[in-house]
């Protein structure tokens, strides 16, 4: 590394884009992801849009859960 930058020609905010939404990647166990991929394949889903639907199912799933609960 330099011990000094020069950023008089530097421009602000060059890569700044406002209110972008930001991938969180997701690690999947090799197996799950093998199954998922598998039953998408089957379905002719993309395995993304799968998780999505399987992950929004189980959020209802706590919501009405925990509702009632309270």
């Amino acid at each position: 590394m330099k011990k000094e930058y020069d950023f008089s020609h530097a421009e602000k905010g060059k890569f700044y884009v406002p209110e972008s939404e930001i991938e969180i990647p997701i690690y999947l166990k090799g197996k799950v992801k093998a199954e998922l991929t598998r039953l998408a394949q089957e379905k002719h889903l993309n395995i993304s849009e799968m998780v999505n639907d399987i992950l929004d199912k189980e959020i209802k799933l706590h919501k009405t859960y925990f509702s009632s609960k309270s």
